[in-house]
């Protein structure tokens, strides 16, 4: 799976979640440039993109994401 099909993937995920369809997804994107990424949206967004993707993130994992492309390359490296 490449990286554009992964934000492709997640484009739909974050427009699903967030009611959103004006957000871009790149692998700079954050919690703080969406303004509905609450704590709960986040809990709904990891939640999506698991069962998308069929994977489980840990807890170390999904606290220590810092953009959406930590979470774009856990992805890939699962989909190997």
């Amino acid at each position: 799976m490449t990286q554009n099909e992964i934000i492709a993937g997640l484009t739909e995920i974050f427009h699903d979640v967030f009611d959103d369809d004006s957000i871009v997804v790149t692998r700079e994107l954050t919690a703080n440039d969406v303004d509905d990424w609450d704590s709960l949206e986040h809990i709904n967004l990891i939640g999506a993109v698991e069962r998308k993707y069929k994977i489980r993130f840990s807890m170390k994992e999904v606290s220590s994401m810092k953009n959406v492309g930590e979470m774009i390359d856990i992805i890939a490296e699962r989909a190997k």
